[in-house]
């Protein structure tokens, strides 16, 4: 794996995975936003784009302007083979370590 993958960079990957090819800047906001019910700002989301494309586990393209962006372009993303072996990678060890035999995860060993 190139480095490893934070959890906000894990949502980010899940995301861009589960919108397919709609995967732009605000879709992939909006979405994070709905399904994990909280406030993102987009400065933090492109800092994340750029550091997962830097670490080779997205890529993007660029696709037609629109009057509605001003003639501005939307830039798509998608997993790469790497960013699919980082993503599973994470889930195993998340996986793992849900099941592990001395985990404690009971909700009444806490009350």
């Amino acid at each position: 794996m190139r480095g490893f993958i934070g959890e906000f960079e894990e949502l980010v990957l899940l995301t861009i995975a589960a919108l397919g090819e709609d995967s732009y800047g605000v879709s992939v906001k909006e979405d994070i936003e709905k399904r994990a019910n909280r406030t993102i700002s987009i400065g933090a989301l492109h800092s994340t784009i750029t550091r997962l494309e830097e670490k080779g586990f997205i890529s993007s393209r660029l696709g037609g302007a629109t009057k509605e962006r001003g003639g501005r372009k939307k830039r798509y993303f998608s997993l790469t083979i790497e960013g699919k072996q980082g993503l599973a990678k994470m889930r195993n060890l998340r996986e793992e370590l849900w099941n592990s035999p001395n985990a404690q995860l009971a909700l009444a060993d806490f009350l």
